[in-house]
């Protein structure tokens, strides 16, 4: 699974280095912009065979939520959820959700 940061949101680009450290587990990288500017800060998560997804919005407070979705993401069989309340407070913060 990859995990996408927009470093184009922050200025100095720090929240890369936030989520890294959030997500050990993950391979996290920095992007330039991914057109999410009106609900910046954006991260995106990425894996093969699965549903992307494009996440506005994001601050530190979303970390933990941040944490739960890669470990369901991970377990998930294509990237789908039958019910959205598992993603918690980011199924208000998703701005796409992108085919396999």
């Amino acid at each position: 699974m990859k995990v996408f940061v927009c470093t184009t949101c922050t200025e100095d680009g720090t929240f890369l280095d936030v989520v890294r450290d959030g997500l050990p587990g993950c391979a996290v990288e920095g992007i330039d912009c991914m057109s999410g500017c009106t609900r910046a800060q954006t991260v995106a998560f990425r894996a093969p065979g699965k549903v992307a997804y494009l996440f506005g919005d994001i601050t530190v407070d979303d970390l933990n939520d941040l944490q739960k979705f890669a470990t369901l993401y991970a377990e998930s069989q294509g990237g789908t959820f039958a019910d959205a309340r598992v993603l918690g407070d980011l199924r208000t913060k998703a701005i796409a959700r992108i085919p396999a």
